[in-house]
């Protein structure tokens, strides 16, 4: 038998490209500094390189004789996690789940499992990361687990194969992708070949044999997928689990989604049983807010369809020092220090000098131009020290003149804001044409900033 060479190459951990030398910056994706050397094989043998997941040969298909109907989808049974989704799990499809470690996907993951176990649905979670007793500990704090589901512990990729192609589940969990060691890949597991070339096997499995699929993947300390962007491409879904590990509430966002919308987010809350959906999270974000203190205002943003009002909290004042101090939570920074530009320059406020801290309670991030009114009326109530009356909420985009613009979805965030008991409303003159009467609620048009001061 010839013995196997081995060769050393570079991968570019953000596109997955590959060179025979080490680069400063990516040719294709123009990154800095994300070469990484990996060990492969110089020669493959053809035999081992054939995907055993080739399944029934496929033909070219006229336009004409493809049918229309809708997808089959398979309901989780957890109505935020379908939202995301767009309505249900897609057959075929392959989903991409990503996370901070300790978020609680492996959790949400395994809820799922239970749901569709429930329902008599043939599941199989495959970990490389825990051992069956772990998983076990897991699932008696979730509930009541059926026969449906099984539990299978391996990394090895040839072996996950062989027992998805005989027992033909109709949905797989791969926790995690980093842990699945290819034999044909002589890279460690992990690196950018391993990652990428497992990814594709899953992804022609799903294809063929009509399984979904779901891969949990680790995240950079820069929140991004760990391993080559290219497997973002590869999927058909990508769903991010953000939150503060350290605090209950967790927000599940689709980034990619060739199903649905990537808009619509799912909102959780961590408790001992494990994951709790937030079914109004209005109410939630708005828990707690104080009553009379300047610098606080309601705003309400829209994710996907579901209208979301936030506590917009603002403080500001004089600064010890040279240079003013500004720090946002939760919104664009470079989004506040306009605002505030744009407040001193129309209306001359003199806050150029002063510290300026601007946070969106609750823990949720939000960059909808929406809400910059409410943020600018933030700021004028904490520089004034007056608090913005009692049932008041305002929405609205603020442009570089001191203009009032529209945003869209004016009467589902007006209703939203009636069914949690606010009496007036602050929004955009030019959505009042456009709006049916909501009896309840006050409705007053801006044009300006100018007209917002007034309000005080």
């Amino acid at each position: 038998m010839a013995k196997e060479k081995m060769k050393s190459v570079f991968f570019c951990q953000e596109c997955g490209y590959e060179s025979a030398k080490w680069m400063g910056q990516c040719p294709a994706c123009r990154a800095w500094n994300s070469f990484a050397e990996e060990t492969v094989s110089a020669q493959k043998n053809s035999k081992e390189a054939k995907s055993n997941t080739a399944g029934p040969k496929s033909r070219p298909a006229v336009l004409n004789e493809i049918s229309m109907e809708e997808e089959s989808r398979i309901p989780t049974h957890i109505e935020e996690l379908d939202r995301v989704l767009g309505g249900g799990i897609v057959s075929g499809s392959l989903t991409l789940v990503g996370g901070d470690p300790g978020i609680g996907k492996s959790t949400l993951l395994l809820q799922m499992c239970q749901k569709l176990a429930a329902d008599q649905k043939k599941v199989l979670y495959i970990s490389g990361e825990e051992s069956l007793r772990q998983i076990k500990m897991r699932a008696q704090r979730i509930g009541r687990f059926t026969d449906s589901l099984q539990l299978y512990c391996e990394t090895n990729l040839t072996d996950i194969e062989s027992v998805i192609v005989n027992q033909r589940p109709q949905v797989v969990i791969i926790d995690s992708i980093q842990t699945m060691f290819n034999e044909n890949v002589s890279a460690a597991p992990g690196s950018v070949s391993q990652v990428r070339e497992s990814t594709g096997v899953l992804l022609r499995l799903a294809k063929v044999y009509g399984s979904s699929i779901f891969i949990v993947g680790h995240v950079t300390k820069e929140g991004t997928v760990a391993g080559p962007r290219v497997l973002e491409h590869m999927v058909d879904t990508v769903l991010y689990f953000e939150g503060d590990r350290h605090a209950s509430y967790r927000i599940l966002r689709g980034v990619k989604n060739r199903f649905g919308s990537t808009n619509e987010i799912g909102v959780f809350e961590m408790r001992q049983e494990g994951l709790v959906e937030v079914k109004n999270p209005s109410e939630y974000m708005l828990n707690g807010r104080p009553e009379g203190a300047s610098g606080s205002v309601v705003s309400c943003s829209m994710e996907g369809t579901r209208p979301i009002l936030t506590e917009i909290q603002a403080l500001v004042c004089h600064s010890n020092f040279g240079i003013p101090r500004r720090q946002t939570t939760g919104t664009d920074f470079n989004r506040v220090n306009l605002l505030m530009a744009v407040l001193e320059k129309r209306l001359g406020m003199q806050i150029g000098s002063c510290d300026a801290y601007v946070n969106i309670a609750g823990g949720i991030k939000i960059t909808e131009p929406a809400i910059d009114l409410g943020i600018v009326m933030a700021i004028m109530s904490s520089f004034k020290n007056r608090p913005v009356p009692e049932g008041v909420i305002a929405f609205g985009e603020v442009g570089l003149s001191g203009e009032v613009r529209a945003v869209s979805m004016a009467q589902i965030r007006v209703q939203e804001a009636k069914k949690l008991g606010f009496t007036t409303c602050i929004l955009p003159k030019v959505c009042l044409d456009n709006m049916q009467k909501i009896d309840g609620i006050r409705l007053v048009g801006v044009r300006s900033l100018a007209d917002v001061a007034g309000q005080f």
